[in-house]
């Protein structure tokens, strides 16, 4: 198909395309990008399209599988497309007083549980917390990078198992 036919075909069948991206959509801005992104996959592939055949559902199925590819990715994704005003129960209550108090004491918990990891392990795990590099702690301490690495896994999994017995961490 030339491009003049395609152009044609497309002008006497455009409403069509619409509405039907409308119905799909329920959205006129997402209605739109789709149209748009139809027409530019049907006239990629105005090649395939035979003259013998129905534009109007050519285009259609293009458009509807256009719809699903992009439907899928959201999804797959998470994007939600609701008004904030659905999601109050996520929102900060205007009146919630913020209690350090509880933040505090999981601090000192935790500090008191990483306590019982063994100073091999101990020390470049909390150097790893404070910032520094995998490099940067192997030549602190002289060791080799992967005896480092090895370590602060080990502390991590010590650390977990302890905060878990101690009922602190739930999972």
């Amino acid at each position: 198909m030339s491009e003049t036919q395609f152009n044609q075909f497309y002008n006497e069948n455009i409403l069509a395309i619409r509405n039907f991206a409308n119905k799909l959509t329920k959205n006129a801005v997402d209605s739109e990008d789709l149209v748009q992104e139809t027409t530019i996959k049907a006239f990629r592939s105005r090649h395939t399209f035979h003259l013998d055949t129905s534009f109007k559902s050519w285009s259609f199925t293009i458009l509807k599988n256009t719809f699903i590819t992009r439907y899928n990715k959201r999804k797959k994704k998470g994007i939600v497309n609701k008004p904030i005003e659905n999601f109050t129960y996520g929102l900060e209550n205007k009146y919630a007083v913020k209690n350090d108090a509880v933040s505090k004491m999981r601090i000192i918990e935790i500090q008191d549980c990483i306590k019982e990891l063994s100073h091999k392990s101990k020390l470049p795990f909390l150097m790893h917390v404070e910032g520094y590099q995998y490099n940067e702690i192997s030549d602190s301490l002289s060791i080799p990078i992967g005896t480092v690495k090895s370590r602060i896994n080990f502390a991590r999994t010590k650390l977990k198992t302890i905060l878990k017995e101690k009922g602190i961490l739930a999972a």
